[in-house]
């Protein structure tokens, strides 16, 4: 039954009042009093490693939308959810749940995913008593790096979200892009070597807040450099790319890979713009949903897109999100 007749399906329950989740429009919304609160879905060690639940000041059972944080997996943590889409999920009736996973390089690529992999177990299995959502179907956002890790929940996630909207992120993790010493501005450092490796190191941790250090600036360094893969996997990417397959979305698209919308902005010196195409070709080759927001002239983050183009791209977003959980 094709994807058409499954939403008109669910649209007319809907309007006759048969859903439980039936969901305004974008238009719709309105503002909600909302809590948030904190847990911790998995500990290694004495590391608590926890999740933000945000959602409406109420007891109706809500669906729900998975945030991962950017920060090239080296910075970052899950108070660093998008205050644009946070609003508009919670506006319109969604439970937002942003999660924290450990960083690199001091836990490296795969134990991440671990981390990616047990928070969705967790949600599933403790979610619906825990903070009252409705799992059966989960959408998965997040910018950047965040972006990264939504296309990857898109097949090391189970069981399989139910559609994933990536803003700015990449499915390719060894590419020159990547790879190789980086010629742009925003990459550059006057941080030795021995000063950059000295803001990282030591105990593993799952939030950048638990660090006085400036990891951001070790970040510059390895894109400078081109060392971010060996750095957040421990893989020299030039003689052993094989082992960055199972963690690249690029090489692990199928039919059954779920509905994905991106947005990109076409200057993006951070994650190239090509890194959308290259999925959106991807997506294309396996017949799987999907559509690609371009706006021109955006940097990374959209800076120096056209504001309407950005309001639409938003829109579309959470549209292309809301038709396929509602």
């Amino acid at each position: 039954m094709s994807t058409l007749l499954n939403r008109r399906q669910m649209l007319g329950a809907c309007a006759a009042g048969a859903s439980a989740l039936c969901l305004p429009s974008l238009t719709q919304a309105k503002p909600a009093n909302t809590k948030m609160k904190t847990f911790t879905f998995k500990k290694v060690g004495n590391l608590e490693i926890k999740a933000d639940v945000h959602r409406a000041d109420d007891n109706k059972t809500r669906p729900v939308m998975v945030w991962f944080h950017g920060g090239a997996l080296i910075v970052g943590h899950r108070g660093g959810v998008s205050g644009r889409v946070l609003n508009d999920m919670l506006n319109a009736g969604y439970t937002v749940v942003s999660f924290d996973y450990r960083l690199a390089p001091e836990t490296k690529l795969p134990e991440i995913i671990a981390d990616l992999e047990d928070g969705f177990t967790w949600l599933h299995e403790q979610g619906p008593e825990l903070f009252n959502v409705d799992t059966s179907k989960v959408a998965v956002s997040g910018g950047s790096a965040g972006g990264c890790l939504t296309m990857i929940a898109g097949y090391r996630a189970k069981p399989r979200p139910t559609v994933l909207v990536p803003f700015w992120g990449y499915g390719d993790l060894i590419g020159d892009w990547i790879g190789k010493p980086s010629p742009h501005a925003r990459h550059q450092t006057d941080f030795t070597k021995e000063q950059a490796y000295q803001q990282v190191g030591g105990t593993p941790i799952a939030d950048s807040r638990d660090s006085k250090k400036n990891r951001g600036a070790f970040y510059q360094y390895c894109r400078q450099q081109g060392i971010w893969p060996k750095e957040v996997a421990g893989w020299d990417h030039h003689r052993e790319p094989e082992k960055f397959y199972p963690y690249m979305t690029l090489k692990n698209v199928t039919k059954d890979y779920p509905p994905t919308l991106m947005v990109h902005g076409t200057k993006d010196t951070d994650v190239p713009y090509e890194q959308s195409v290259l999925m959106a070709e991807q997506l294309q080759q396996h017949g799987v949903e999907h559509k690609l927001v371009t706006i021109p002239g955006g940097e990374h983050g959209l800076a120096g897109g056209d504001p309407k183009l950005i309001d639409d791209a938003y829109q579309q977003a959470f549209q292309f999100m809301h038709e396929r959980v509602s």
